[in-house]
């Protein structure tokens, strides 16, 4: 089939991996001895060192293979290759990749603001310098240092302005002992409304900073299974139900990475409980539902079954489709593939949005661009 005659597909959520190489090179000097570098915490697990202690432990654990290192491991080119990259966006039908941290996930479990700073500032650098390889096609997503809110307003200023980034994203756990909608993040998303750029909410597995499921799971998967729908269920709540999102309502927010079958259910409960307890809420004007319809969007993976569930309840214009590429749940080669066939009672003007113009819309792209 002809570009033509395809949808666009954007990839809303794909991730680079760092290479050890990247903090060498752009992480100023004084900084270096403390950035992270792999290393086997004291179980003899892999995990990697940032500033003396051991972060990724389960993160690395859903990545190497059963029997590492006696397993071998090789890291998908594409991740820190953008020529590489292109090729796999190329061989998979992908326009457009938004690109995502791995290691850099992970700089919230310092507690030193100048080295997160620090930190995000040499991969915000780094990641330009991949994207310059391809702009129109390979776009940047800012990592900030939220441990220190002014510096993450000028670190936003910065990658979307000189570096052209398309937004920032958050973990949704707390930075700091502030949760997501803590008033001392409220300079930032006026910036990002003024910026006209979505902030993205996109969890992770971290060792230090408080996740959900942490105190009943030490197993990596059954921590990564409820951590992720989880914390972004908090992090909904939390943005709705304080009244971030009525506070600025010109704020996009997506929440990415946990699948999007979890929020037809969250939103009934969501507005169940504005409707009964409405009194304890008071910064809200309208039922938390619509305030998603009117400011967010949340993201569908491979091959997700319920799909057909969560377009009918929140509508077509609010799903974006992200592979998670070059993650080792993401499946590829056939993400595209995958994931229209989990489409098929969707019409194909739903499946175009999804597939690629509502990221258009997210992330201010050229809704016309092709590979």
């Amino acid at each position: 089939m002809s570009a033509g005659m395809r949808p666009l597909v954007i990839d809303a959520d794909g991730h680079v991996t760092e290479p050890p190489t990247m903090w060498e090179q752009y992480l100023e000097a004084r900084f270096r001895d403390r950035a992270p570098r792999f290393a086997l915490d004291d179980a003899g697990r892999p995990c990697q060192l940032l500033d003396g202690r051991p972060i990724m432990r389960h993160a690395l654990r859903l990545t190497l293979p059963a029997g590492y290192p006696e397993t071998s491991y090789v890291p998908r080119a594409g991740g820190f290759d953008p020529q590489e990259r292109l090729r796999d966006l190329d061989a998979e039908g992908i326009d457009v990749a938004v690109l995502f941290p791995s290691v850099g996930l992970y700089v919230s479990d310092a507690t030193d603001p100048a080295l997160v700073t620090a930190l995000c500032r040499a991969y915000n650098d780094w990641l330009a310098d991949y994207c310059r390889a391809a702009p129109a096609r390979l776009i940047g997503i800012a990592l900030l240092p939220l441990i220190d809110v002014p510096a993450a307003v000028r670190e936003l200023e910065r990658a979307t302005t000189q570096l052209g980034f398309r937004g920032a994203f958050f973990r949704p756990n707390p930075y700091a002992a502030r949760p997501i909608h803590h008033p001392d993040y409220e300079p930032l998303w006026a910036c990002a409304a003024a910026l006209g750029v979505p902030v993205t909410v996109h969890e992770g597995l971290s060792d230090w900073v408080p996740t959900l499921g942490r105190d009943r799971f030490e197993n990596p998967a059954m921590l990564h299974v409820v951590s992720h729908p989880f914390e972004q269920m908090a992090a909904c709540a939390g943005l709705v139900l304080s009244g971030v999102l009525e506070r600025h309502p010109t704020l996009t927010v997506a929440f990415l990475e946990s699948g999007a079958a979890w929020l037809p259910y969250w939103l009934h409960r969501l507005d169940e409980h504005a409707e009964i307890w409405g009194h304890l809420l008071p910064g809200l004007r309208m039922k938390p539902s619509d305030y998603f319809r009117r400011q967010c969007m949340i993201s569908t993976e491979p091959g997700e079954e319920a799909i057909d569930a969560v377009v009918a309840h929140v509508g077509e214009d609010h799903v974006v489709w992200a592979s998670d590429y070059p993650h080792p749940d993401a499946p590829f080669p056939g993400a595209v593939t995958k994931t229209l066939a989990a489409m098929g009672q969707l019409s194909a003007v739903a499946r175009g949005k999804i597939l690629g113009t509502n990221a258009a819309r997210l992330y201010g792209l050229d809704a016309r661009a092709r590979c």
